[in-house]
This record gives C-alpha cells, structure tokens and sequence, in this order.
C-alpha cells in the first residue's frame, strides 16, 4: 500500500523519488568469453556448463522472503490528543510515557497534525527546565502542529517508510485506518528495533 500525505486535512497518494539505484549486473556476453573457431564436442559441453555457471551466478535468483509491513513493526495502540488541548498536556503525556511524537486529530478522531518534542520545546522552553509552564498553558496544539503529515497504512512495506524517514528527514509516520483514524506510529526506534529483533532486515534492497 503506498504512503499518503496529508496537508491541511486533505489527503493524496505520497510521491517521491528513489533514494538510489543499483547497475545491472554485467551479463556473460560482456566480459570477453572466446571460444576456438573449431571446438570439440566435448569442449562445446564444456564451455556451455561454465557460461551456464557464470550466468547463474551474475544473475542470482531473489531469495523469497516475508515482507516485513508497518503492522509488524509499529506501536500500537497509539495515543493521540484532538487540537484543541495545550502544550502542557502534550508534553505531560510524553514525559510520563517517554514519547516523541504525537498525532494531533479532529474531534472526529481523524488525523490532522502532528506535533513533536522539539515543537513544543521550540514554543515553551521553559518545559525543559521545569518551570510553570505558564506559556505553554495556553497555547493550542492546532496552533504549532505540523499540517502536513505522511502516513502509512498497517500494510505499507517497511522500507517504503523508512525511505522516507531518510527522504524527507522525519522521525516518525502515523499508521492509520481506512477510516483515517491514527491506530498506530512507526518510528525510527520501532526500525532500530526491528532490525534487532527480526534478524536479517533487509531495508534497502
């Protein structure tokens, strides 16, 4: 499933380009293979056997492999709050449930925003040093929230997601339902774990 961007509560189909691509491998017929004018049946055996070898080898079979997919990977159930709670009550549940990120929603429970660490820091740097957060009492998530949002489905592959984590420079990207309802949020550490924890993750081929 691909990744969706949303911009100001308007949702469309994310586009971006690769991070990088790999050459084709070098075929056989490229590397200088000359017979004799005039072999022998047993030498066309031969040289049909080792061209045959060699091509197998620069030409690999893929290897079949479960594909790894949001769902697997993501933290779930994720907490969100609606827009119109403050600052304080954000980053009171970060701090107590040791989050970065949170999606911001409607009151209807659909995704909106999205507002991290450093964007309530960025407004209220008095949170940091613990002083009366007397700033950020008062100040709205819809405010400060970042609009414009990508997100996944629970099967969008994980190394679409974490190519544009790489792309776009971001740290987190909200899962949602067909309903565009948060249920869930990938983030770098849920990657970092994953490759951990699932063994050989192959992000990039």
């Amino acid at each position: 499933m691909p990744l969706l961007i949303t911009v100001n509560g308007v949702v469309r189909t994310y586009q971006d380009s690769p991070v990088g691509a790999r050459h084709a491998p070098t075929q056989a017929s490229e590397v200088g293979h000359h017979p004799r004018q005039h072999p022998s049946s047993s030498e066309d055996h031969l040289t049909s056997v080792v061209l045959q070898t060699y091509q197998r080898l620069a030409n690999p079979e893929p290897r079949s492999r479960a594909a790894v997919i949001a769902r697997d990977l993501m933290t779930s159930p994720v907490i969100t709050l609606a827009s119109t709670h403050t600052l304080s009550e954000a980053w009171h549940i970060m701090t107590t449930k040791g989050f970065r990120h949170l999606p911001i929603t409607s009151l209807d429970g659909i995704l909106v925003g999205l507002v991290s660490e450093r964007d309530l820091l960025s407004q209220a740097p008095e949170l940091l040093r613990g002083q009366s957060p007397s700033t950020a009492a008062h100040i709205k998530l819809a405010d400060i929230m970042t609009t414009r949002v990508i997100s996944a489905t629970p099967s969008t592959n994980i190394r679409d997601i974490a190519r544009i984590l790489l792309v776009e420079r971001i740290h987190a990207v909200p899962v949602l339902d067909g309903n565009r309802h948060p249920i869930g949020i990938v983030s770098s550490h849920d990657l970092l774990r994953g490759i951990a924890n699932h063994g050989p993750l192959e992000l990039w081929t």
